[in-house]
């Protein structure tokens, strides 16, 4: 018998919990089977810090973050446009949260990659834990009074920062903000972005732009990958000691900058 708790289905011991909605089963590891097939696991669930959002506990205990976007058989086809989904794992390769993207069709293949789009993050129950907003922009240099922007959630409803773009005349450039819209860190990217056999690295330094605290990378995924699909692995590095909240916002802001890459 399943037993509910906090709105949620619970499966009984030796049981394995299902993925959120709109992602294949995604199964727990279970152990005391021999022969059975092996399985990706999940990071263990630690204990939440005082004053710690609900669900961000786990990136307490880690400094690097593995985003890998899922292959979409119909967009590879047809170049049909749907929503977006991604892993994100730690570097143990343990899976901590599945992001899926919750925008109407309309807007995917009118607007394509610079399209306002809501990425919901779930943790390993199905629980919507982030909730990342961006709204529709302009993507040129030339209107610098409206760049991109997105909001980090956590949870759904409660800002807890932003990520701006900084008007440049050659580099990407955003800044990172706290809920109160007071500026944190800033990101800088390469002046010529060319994923050509080598990765993209994005640099997260401090005000002053004298340290480097951190890097968001977009991985070289092969040839055949960067040819014929728009499938994109990240990478995020920052500070094991920062602000959970702050770590929540820099994954905010590399699914900003997997939007912006798409359009270069």
């Amino acid at each position: 018998t399943l037993k509910i708790g906090a709105g949620y289905a619970v499966p009984p011991p030796g049981y394995a919990s299902p993925g959120p909605v709109g992602f294949p089963v995604q199964h727990q590891p279970v152990t005391g089977h021999p022969g059975a097939p092996t399985q990706v696991p999940w990071m263990p669930a630690p204990l939440p810090p005082l004053n710690c959002p609900p669900g961000l506990e786990y990136l307490t205990q880690i400094d690097q973050l593995l985003i890998h976007q899922q292959i979409e058989l119909l967009e590879v086809l047809i170049g049909f446009e749907t929503n977006n989904k991604y892993e994100i794992k730690n570097s143990l390769g343990q899976r901590i949260y599945f992001a899926a993207e919750d925008t109407d069709c309309c807007t995917r293949n009118c607007c394509g990659p610079s399209r306002p789009f809501t990425m919901r993050i779930l943790d390993n129950m199905g629980r919507e834990v982030i909730t990342l907003e961006r709204p529709l922009r302009c993507t040129s240099c030339c209107f610098p009074c409206c760049l991109q922007e997105i909001e980090i959630q956590a949870p759904p409803g409660v800002p807890v920062g932003y990520v701006t773009q900084t008007w440049h005349p050659c580099l990407p450039k955003f800044t990172i903000q706290n809920e109160r819209r007071e500026d944190v860190l800033r990101i800088s990217g390469p002046c010529v972005i060319c994923s050509c056999c080598a990765d993209i690295d994005f640099e997260v330094k401090s005000l002053d732009d004298k340290y480097v605290v951190g890097k968001i990378s977009k991985h070289w995924t092969g040839l055949i990958k960067e040819l014929f699909t728009d499938v994109d692995n990240f990478g995020i590095q920052f500070p094991l000691d920062l602000d959970v909240k702050m770590k929540a916002v820099m994954l905010g802001a590399c699914f900003l900058i997997v939007s912006l890459l798409l359009l270069i």
